[in-house]
């Protein structure tokens, strides 16, 4: 289920959308249809102080993040 960004081409407000299957596509400021899809913004890595460390996918386990703890992306 992808989040889309969109714009309200009646009232300006900007906003996220879950878009399922039954999703009725609405502003949620003024209920108008008439949206315009954004282009979505990705993260980026950031340095310097206070910046996250960066994900190695190539390191050994417990580097990966995987929720299910150490040991559980197999990538040993």
């Amino acid at each position: 289920m992808p989040i889309f960004e969109y714009q309200c081409e009646d009232c300006g407000a900007e906003f996220e959308l879950l878009v399922r299957s039954d999703t009725r596509l609405a502003c949620p400021t003024c209920e108008s249809t008439h949206l315009e899809k954004q282009l979505s913004v990705f993260a980026t890595e950031k340095s310097g102080a206070g910046a996250a460390p960066a994900m190695d996918f190539g390191s050994p386990c417990g580097s990966c993040g995987h929720p299910d703890g150490p040991g559980a992306c197999h990538l040993q």
